[in-house]
């Protein structure tokens, strides 16, 4: 089927703006979050990367127990990588990760509640988990936040993400009911809360079997008509393959332009197909506006004063990316067509993600817009139709808050250069770059 008749088969849900709420920070989140698990009355659903054993993890994990022993009949299922919840922090000694955690929770309640390893691949490096979305009773609350103290601003710093909370009895269910028929009910999947787990190995052919079900799966409901007074919201799923429907409407979006673009990411390595749809906006006279992180505020950044890593070096090669891309489209930064704004405050990280079009669509989303999310995880997004601009005031007032931390840059010079990087990233980089393994890195990281 053509991708546009599979994206005009997707059921959109139609939604009065004033069930459609945004948050600014991390700590609102955080309380949005807790106080909707606590009052739950029928269902709890999440959906992460990870669940940290932190003080912010067992926070919520708590939370969830206590609402579970209160009300035994509570459908409480959370969802996390396979992979990830094995292993300790990238860089982090050697550790049994968060599965012994869940376990550890397990034992200590009457009324148990599952937290499934989803194997997205056979290898972490090849794909994980990446869908977004809390689902508490008839509210969705979507961010691409995972569950920790940092992206719960838990102590002293925060990692700035997207936070939308959208209450839709049909869009609830269309999410919980992916999740249970697409998810958690196939037989590669497993209860990390559970001793004597199979390895990665013995469920090879099986996630094999899964990856290529998820290929096709796609969310359902009843179409709905999206009245004047109303908009429309469509979820969208993709699963690996560079035409999936996710990225395809990423695409659409951006070739659809006829004004201004924005475009949020936290990891400046866009797609070719991304790239090609920029220039042909910013050809086209459309006002295109980047926000990304600056490469302090990237999650693997670490200060030179601190031990180095290989990890530490990805934040440069992504302003490399960045820099260069700069360059090449220096006249329209100085015409004002291309706006690049540097998002950086304090010692806190940024996470954004997101496309906005025209000021009319929307697209929230846990893909980072680079090759990674475009051809191995599992990724989700909420396509929001608004074509006569009610929730432009409350979109306009979260990107007045986003761009108070990222001013524009008026040129790339302004964007540190290669020769400047400590000696050990410099020499680093300069080796990545000689064999081209910068490449593949970009396709994997």
């Amino acid at each position: 089927m053509p991708i546009k008749s599979q994206l005009d088969s997707l059921p959109t849900f139609s939604v009065h703006p004033g069930q459609f709420q945004i948050l600014h920070s991390a700590s609102a989140f955080r309380e949005c979050l807790l106080n909707a698990i606590k009052n739950a009355q029928k269902r709890i659903y999440l959906t992460v990367l990870y669940l940290e054993n932190d003080e912010a993890g067992q926070e919520i994990l708590t939370a969830a127990y206590q609402a579970k022993q209160q009300n035994p009949q509570l459908d409480i299922t959370i969802c996390v990588d396979w992979h990830r919840a094995q292993r300790g922090l990238i860089g982090a000694n050697k550790s049994s990760g968060n599965a012994a955690f869940y376990q550890e929770f397990a034992d200590q309640y009457t009324y148990k509640i599952p937290v499934y390893g989803i194997p997205v691949r056979n290898r972490e490096v090849f794909g994980v988990l990446h869908l977004k979305g809390f689902i508490i009773d008839d509210t969705v609350i979507y961010s691409g936040a995972s569950l920790n103290n940092i992206y719960l601003n838990y102590f002293d710093r925060y990692r700035f993400d997207r936070y939308h909370v959208i209450a839709n009895h049909e869009l609830a269910n269309s999410m919980v009911d992916f999740i249970d028929q697409k998810m958690v009910n196939n037989p590669a999947v497993y209860d990390l809360s559970k001793p004597g787990l199979p390895t990665t190995k013995e469920l090879k052919s099986r996630i094999k079997a899964f990856r290529a079900e998820l290929s096709k799966a796609r969310y359902q409901g009843n179409n709905q008509v999206v009245n004047k007074n109303q908009i429309g919201i469509t979820p969208l799923v993709g699963a690996g393959k560079r035409n999936n429907l996710l990225n395809q409407q990423v695409i659409n979006l951006l070739a659809s332009a006829k004004s201004e673009l924005y475009l949020c990411t936290p990891y400046f390595n866009p797609p070719k197909d991304v790239i090609r749809e920029i220039k042909r906006a910013l050809k086209r006279g459309i006002k295109v506006h980047i926000v990304v992180g600056d490469k302090t505020a990237n999650d693997f950044f670490i200060p030179p004063d601190q031990p180095f890593k290989i990890i530490g070096g990805l934040p440069y090669l992504y302003e490399m990316t960045l820099r260069r891309f700069a360059r090449v489209n220096e006249s329209y930064i100085a015409s004002g067509d291309l706006s690049i704004h540097l998002w950086k405050h304090e010692n806190n990280s940024y996470h954004l993600k997101g496309i906005w079009i025209d000021r009319q669509s929307m697209l929230l989303t846990g893909n980072n817009i680079n090759p990674r999310a475009w051809a191995l995880d599992l990724e989700n997004g909420l396509m929001i139709e608004d074509n006569d601009r009610q929730l432009e005031g409350a979109f306009s007032a979260e990107f007045d808050n986003i761009l108070i931390h990222a001013p524009r840059i008026e040129s790339y010079r302004q964007l540190e250069a290669i020769r400047n990087y400590p000696i050990k990233i410099k020499r680093l980089l300069k080796r990545i770059i000689r064999i081209r393994a910068d490449r593949l890195l970009k396709r994997i990281l």
